[in-house]
């Protein structure tokens, strides 16, 4: 999938979710096996009041984000807390494809990879080798 591969139209959040809940059942089964829970959603743009909490000037400048506690941190004591998520926002991923040419199926694997390794606390050369067993 490349940029040749779209006319018209812009490709849309069904096509990013699409290609994110591919990524995620390529991971590893030990990996797979903690994200039962954690709700994809797939946003235009963040909104004013995350990226204010983050100090982004721009909503462009912000492609995913991680909203919960890491599987390190959580306990069994814990109740009536949202369910983990992971944003992804197709405005920003969709202007740094066309500004670095990088495939939209490898950035969006990027993006989602990236914010599931916060979901499992890994350093970014966790979330690297994370992304290489992924494929």
């Amino acid at each position: 999938m490349d940029r040749q591969g779209f006319t018209g139209t812009a490709p849309d959040a069904d096509l990013i979710e699409s290609i994110a809940h591919d990524t995620i059942a390529r991971l590893p089964a030990a990996f797979a096996a903690h994200l039962g829970a954690v709700v994809l959603i797939v946003e235009e743009v963040a909104d004013e009041e995350t990226l204010a909490a983050l100090g982004i000037d721009h909503p462009l400048d912000l492609t995913g984000i991680y909203s919960g506690r890491p599987v390190g941190e959580k306990s069994s004591m814990e109740s009536g807390a949202l369910p983990d998520r992971i944003h992804l926002y197709r405005r920003a991923i969709l202007d740094e494809w066309v500004e670095t040419g990088v495939r939209l199926d490898d950035l969006v694997a990027h993006v989602t990879i990236h914010e599931i390794g916060h979901h499992f606390g890994l350093s970014d050369d966790d979330m690297h080798a994370l992304e290489e067993a992924a494929g």
